[in-house]
C-alpha cells in the first residue's frame, strides 16, 4: 500500500475519518446527505472486478460495516451503496444515507441541489462521532 495514493479529487472534495484494512474510510464535504466514501488502498484500480477475490470480500464486508454505522446513527429511509467513477477513475463506492425527506429523493444525488458545506468544526464533530459506529 506505500504506492497507493488518493486521487486529488478525492483529496480535495473528502475528509479522512478512518482507515479500514483495505478502504480509507472518506467524509463527502457536502451536509446534505450523511455521505462516506470508501476507496480500497490498491493501485491502478478501476473496478470492483479488478481486484483480487480476496479484496473483493474485504471490501463487501467494509461496505457492510460502513452501512451498518450509518444505520445505527441515522435510521434513514434508505442505503444508497454506488461505484460510479465517472468522473473520478480511481476506484470508489459511495454510502450514502437517504431519507425521504432530502432533497433528491427519490433521485440520485448528483447534481439535484448545490453541495452545502459543513459549518465550522461540524464535520469534525462528525467525525468523532462516526469512528466508533464505523469500527474505527
Amino acid at each position: 500500500m506505500t504506492d497507493f495514493a488518493l486521487h486529488p479529487q478525492l483529496a480535495a472534495d473528502t475528509l479522512e475519518v478512518g482507515r479500514y484494512p483495505l478502504c480509507r474510510v472518506l467524509l463527502m464535504m457536502d451536509a446534505t446527505y450523511p455521505w462516506l466514501v470508501l476507496v480500497p488502498q490498491r493501485r491502478d484500480i478501476r473496478e470492483i472486478h479488478e481486484l483480487p477475490p480476496e479484496d473483493r470480500a474485504v471490501l463487501m464486508e467494509e461496505i457492510v460495516r460502513t452501512t451498518q454505522g450509518l444505520q445505527a446513527r441515522y435510521n434513514p429511509t434508505k442505503l444508497n451503496v454506488a461505484a460510479l467513477g465517472n468522473m473520478v477513475p480511481q476506484l470508489h463506492v459511495h454510502v450514502i444515507a437517504r431519507f425521504a425527506t432530502d432533497p433528491a429523493w427519490p433521485g440520485p444525488v448528483w447534481g439535484k441541489v448545490p453541495p452545502r458545506p459543513y459549518a465550522a468544526g461540524e464535520a469534525e464533530k462528525l467525525i468523532v462521532s462516526l469512528r466508533p459506529l464505523l469500527g474505527l
